[in-house]
């Protein structure tokens, strides 16, 4: 290994004293899972600790969160299972406490309903559907099911590969495969940037495989309905390891607060035993001299025995080299190139943070900044805390150890929610909601994670010519508006700068960094680009698409120079457009040609003038603009010709109006917002830009609601 742990070490900035070695100690075999449940409520030592900041809180629940229990941010404390060497660490950064009497209670009841629930099915009573009082989680075999699910039901978008055995199946005692969802359109063949995350490494932290299991829903069930789902489906790939720690999954489906693996080798037989996954990764395994993990195979932190010494971490580290080159240098300060593609994220829960290397120490890593930039990104969605992943301690063996330490790879750890067994209410209301759309994030900015994020994203895009979904007509003209900020950063912890937006483009069919995609402008709607948040205006001409759906892309770049990620809507060619030729003599509403119906396209001219300085030859066109509708004009004139385009209410009121340059395609739109169709007048004329002595005045006219 070129990186040593050496290296890292002589980085690490010594933060006090080395963990304590807990209190634990085995004990002889629990006869059953009721057993089990009975020792966890025999755990007494639990503490609400009432921290002196917020800033001070998120580094504590870092450096314990293998102790932290439940968190009260508004209530101005922490709750912590804390042995007297722990009380002695906390109390010099003005930590008070008291014993968690009504946690122990809650915890006690539950636990309670879980051994009734175990006595039920001793009994004969079915097996449940899901974990007892959890029905919003699924369990092991729930989320493998479910993948299958998606495998039969889309065969080219879906499919498992097995990294590796759980510790109880590599001893031949049950056990489960190590197995990764992997998410792509098959049927195109790319080297495409991939997003690999990971969950439930903590047995005990229920959200996080859920999350990651709607995160799939999403993607699959999206895919060709959705444009984002779709693009990203098509030219990127998603792996996920759903449970990187299925065997204890297993124990903590029971209701216990089971965080390692359940390797019986070490604290044989209680309800401590096993290795702590999080601490056994190789290449920084103990490479804080004790600090940041526990040489006690009792502690919640016990490393284990030597670096990468479990199956699950073997199954996840040879994964995560299998998906990316190394593309870091051989020195500890050494940064991936900013082009470096690919992203980790590692799901855990909870404490609302948003974090990134190091974690061994307090120094920045190479890409501090990039990573940075990222972070704020995806905490803007969830509201949680972005900050370098080092607490009041180091920790060290962790799981960007293969993906960022080694790889280069661009790696994050996102702590969801506020409690271990969260509630499915609070789950589905709060977690979930805000915690997709950061994972959706993640998978648009993977191709240049170090790059993207800087950029800003284009909102809300939409076809006005579509509103209804039933499509436009091939060969009219479409309005495309959306907009585009680069103002969605989480400033709680430090501020990320802004920038104005300078452009926006879109691409049909082909995405903008693919050979062969044709770019079109996109302006902003007030007329310039002057804000860091822009309403952006466009239109589509269909002509030469063919009949069905395309995906248009579009991306915004800032005044650094920096394109962000691409959001996508789709565009659906469904019929063929009426096509007239202009009769003469429609120059006033009285004498408008009727179109009969939309979407249409007139093919007319303007006379020359009858007079020196003449410009006056109008076009006017009557047409029915349904309730609610939006009618779009739009002109495409020769080069001889500048056009002034006008949209009139049925009395002549002026609704809309906009002039454009020589030979300059343009367009022009209207709501109807009453309650019944409505008569609109288009007016088409010769602009203030036009020249004296027009010769030639032919030009296309494409109307659609």
């Amino acid at each position: 290994m070129k990186r040593t742990i050496a290296a890292l070490t002589a980085l690490a900035t010594v933060c006090g004293a080395s963990f304590a070695q807990g209190n634990h100690r085995a004990v002889a075999p629990p006869d059953s899972i009721f057993d089990q449940l009975e020792q966890e409520k025999g755990v007494t030592n639990v503490y609400k600790a009432y921290f002196p900041s917020l800033a001070m809180a998120r580094k504590a629940a870092i450096t314990f969160h293998n102790q932290l229990l439940e968190s009260d941010y508004k209530a101005g404390f922490l709750v912590l299972q804390l042995d007297a060497a722990d009380l002695d660490r906390l109390r010099p950064f003005g930590f008070r406490f008291e014993p968690a009497t009504d946690f122990i209670q809650r915890r006690n009841r539950a636990l309670t309903q879980f051994q009734i629930e175990r006595s039920r099915r001793a009994a004969g009573a079915p097996e449940p559907l899901s974990i007892p009082g959890y029905s919003c989680y699924e369990t092991v075999e729930e989320t493998f099911v479910a993948g299958d699910a998606f495998i039969a039901a889309k065969p080219t978008l879906a499919s498992w590969v097995n990294a590796g055995n759980s510790w109880q199946k590599a001893q031949g005692a049950g056990g489960y495969d190590i197995k990764v969802l992997k998410l792509t359109n098959s049927a195109i063949v790319a080297d495409k940037p991939k997003l690999f995350i990971n969950s439930a490494i903590h047995a005990r932290e229920y959200t996080t495989a859920p999350l990651v299991l709607e995160f799939a829903r999403w993607l699959v069930n999206g895919y060709g309905t959705n444009a984002d789902a779709t693009w990203i489906m098509d030219h990127h790939e998603v792996h996920l390891m759903l449970h990187t720690n299925p065997d204890g999954r297993k124990k903590a489906e029971t209701g216990l607060s089971w965080r390692k693996n359940v390797n019986n080798n070490y604290c044989a037989n209680s309800n401590n035993r096993g290795i702590d996954l999080n601490r056994n990764f190789s290449a920084t395994w103990n490479s804080t001299n004790g600090q940041g993990s526990s040489g006690a195979q009792c502690d919640l932190t016990y490393r284990g025995p030597s670096a990468g010494s479990e199956p699950e971490t073997q199954a996840i580290e040879a994964y995560i080299r299998s998906l990316w080159p190394d593309r870091r240098g051989p020195g500890i300060n050494d940064p991936a190139p900013s082009d470096t593609s690919g992203l980790h994220l590692d799901i855990h829960s909870y404490s609302q943070l948003v974090l990134w290397p190091w974690g061994e120490t307090s120094l920045p890593a190479p890409n501090a900044t990039a990573l940075q930039t990222l972070g704020r990104r995806l905490a803007w969605f969830n509201g949680y805390t972005p900050q370098q992943s080092i607490g009041l301690y180091p920790t060290d063996g962790t799981s960007d150890a293969p993906s960022y330490f080694e790889l280069g790879v661009a790696s994050f750890t996102i702590e969801l929610g506020s409690s271990f067994f969260e509630s499915c209410t609070t789950y589905n209301s709060t977690t979930k909601p805000k915690n997709l759309p950061a994972l959706i994030y993640a998978a648009k900015a993977v191709r240049t994670p170090y790059i993207t994020p800087a950029g800003p994203e284009v909102l809300t895009p939409m076809l006005d010519g579509d509103a209804s979904g039933a499509g436009v007509a091939a060969g009219s003209i479409v309005a495309l508006t959306a907009s585009a900020t680069d103002t969605r950063f989480n400033q709680s912890n430090g501020v990320e700068a802004t920038q104005t937006i300078a452009a926006a483009e879109y691409t049909i069919d082909v995405p903008p960094w693919q050979a062969g995609a044709v770019a079109t402008a996109i302006v902003a709607s007030d007329g310039s680009f002057n804000s860091s948040t822009e309403a952006l205006a466009g239109n589509i001409d269909t002509r030469g698409l063919a009949l069905g759906p395309h995906l248009v892309y579009l991306r915004a770049r800032d005044a650094a120079g920096v394109w962000g990620p691409v959001s996508a809507v789709f565009l659906n060619i469904s019929s063929l457009p009426l096509v007239l030729a202009e009769v003469e003599a429609n120059n006033t509403l009285e004498t408008a040609q009727a179109v009969p119906s939309l979407p249409a396209i007139v093919n007319a001219a303007l006379s020359p003038p009858t007079r020196t300085g003449s410009r006056q030859d109008p076009d006017v066109f009557l047409v029915s603009v349904a309730a609610g509708r939006t009618l779009t004009v739009y002109a495409t004139p020769d080069a001889t010709l500048a056009l002034s385009l006008e949209i009139m209410d049925s009395s002549g009121q002026r609704l809309a109006l906009s002039t454009y340059a020589l030979g300059q395609a343009g367009g022009v739109s209207a709501t109807n917002t009453g309650t019944t169709a409505a008569v609109m007048y288009v007016r088409v004329v010769a602009g203030p830009a036009q020249p004296l002595g027009l010769v030639n005045g032919v030009y296309r006219l494409s109307l659609g609601q």
